[in-house]
């Protein structure tokens, strides 16, 4: 097969679905360049078939992850699966001495994504997350600005976000989708945890949360599809994250404050407002009552380009070819999954919580979701082989 060459990274991706199916596109098209599709892995036999007569005969096809990491085929595997497989298939593509990268989020629950991360820290092994909205130049700027002082000391970030918008036909396409048992929450876990993310990834983690989530709002699901969380971080800043799967037209609309000034990004344009002496100090040495600081505006122009899954795919595959630094790196995937969790604990408990959010509580609540979960009792199939057949 002409896509495999000895001088690019084989690799195997597991799960052959919404996601897993692109990726595989992404390799076998020549579009991540030191890389190339070897073998893929799903326990639906017709999607196999459907992968041999697209890619060719060339390729491996496997039906068990173990055999394909054993298999000597690939040097690399790409984990494509429901979320609560991520970490155990992380662990055994890092114990089978292959590097890896993982679909978000990096896990479920804290606790399981921080055994992963033990495993990691020992690998010598390449590990990535598809964090793959920190290509986006507007976001990778964003950070730039916030993190080299451009609006002063962060005070504050709103940030509304409910413009990607679910049918229940989206959530009726897998019995895993929406569910406590096989999804493990709803926007924090699946849609939104991109912007989850970044938040932290911008404006760094904060302190604690108070959260109020509300579960199947919009849609026949058991899990949130409508989420305010308040946010109190370290050094006294705020924030308000709104987010929501069933409203259109939605909004995405980014701001953060600080006191030298203040940016916007929307419909992907950034404004960047910015005073000539910081706020905290106006406020003290101002004699008028109603005098505010001098204001410019700019337009924050954006030249590079959005590269997504193929971007994080080329960075993981040149990182494991030839040393470049990752752009989200495997073991970055717990900051997410921490935030996540405190929003969720936040609202189960009706109660401010410290992130991170105390693991063997948000476990223990968890269980009891688990437990009442009833919409992925279906057809009365083996789910665990179900759910390692269905993709994100």
């Amino acid at each position: 097969m002409e896509m495999l060459k000895v001088n690019k990274v084989r690799v195997g991706i597991i799960g052959l679905s919404a996601i897993g199916t692109p990726h595989c596109r992404n390799f076998f098209e020549g579009k991540i360049f030191n890389g190339a599709l070897a073998a893929v892995c799903d326990v639906n036999q017709d999607r196999l078939k459907w992968a041999k007569e697209e890619f060719g005969e060339g390729i491996g096809t496997f039906t068990s992850d173990e055999e394909m990491m054993k298999s000597g085929l690939i040097d690399a595997v790409v984990v494509a699966t429901p979320h609560y497989f991520h970490p155990e298939l992380v662990i055994k593509s890092l114990n089978n001495n292959l590097h890896v990268l993982s679909e978000k989020p990096a896990g479920v629950y804290a606790k399981q994504v921080r055994e992963m991360n033990e495993v990691a820290n020992k690998s010598d092994k390449i590990f990535s997350m598809m964090f793959n909205l920190r290509t986006n130049p507007s976001f990778y700027k964003v950070r730039e600005l916030v993190k080299n002082g451009a609006i002063g000391d962060f005070q504050r970030v709103s940030w509304t976000l409910t413009n990607w918008f679910r049918t229940q036909a989206y959530f009726d396409s897998a019995k895993w989708r929406g569910t406590w048992k096989g999804e493990g929450g709803g926007l924090t876990v699946n849609q939104y945890s991109h912007q989850i993310d970044l938040l932290q990834w911008i404006c760094g983690m904060p302190k604690r949360t108070m959260a109020f989530c509300y579960e199947g709002k919009y849609h026949d699901i058991e899990v949130e599809d409508e989420v305010t969380a308040y946010f109190e971080f370290p050094n006294g800043a705020t924030g308000v994250f709104i987010a929501s799967t069933g409203e259109s037209p939605g909004t995405n609309r980014l701001e953060i404050a600080g006191n030298k000034g203040k940016l916007v990004l929307e419909d992907n344009k950034i404004d960047l407002w910015q005073i000539d002496v910081k706020s905290s100090e106006f406020i003290k040495s101002a004699e008028g009552s109603f005098d505010e600081p001098k204001v410019c505006k700019t337009e924050v122009v954006i030249e590079d380009e959005y590269t997504s899954y193929v971007g994080v795919l080329n960075n993981w595959c040149d990182c494991i070819a030839k040393g470049t630094p990752l752009i989200a790196k495997g073991t970055e995937g717990i900051d997410e999954v921490q935030l996540s969790n405190g929003i969720l604990l936040s609202s189960w408990l009706g109660e401010w919580v410290e992130i991170p959010a105390n693991e063997d509580l948000f476990f223990e609540k968890l269980q009891e979701k688990i437990k009442k979960s009833t919409f992925i009792k279906k057809e009365g199939k083996n789910i665990v082989h179900d759910l390692k057949g269905s993709i994100k």
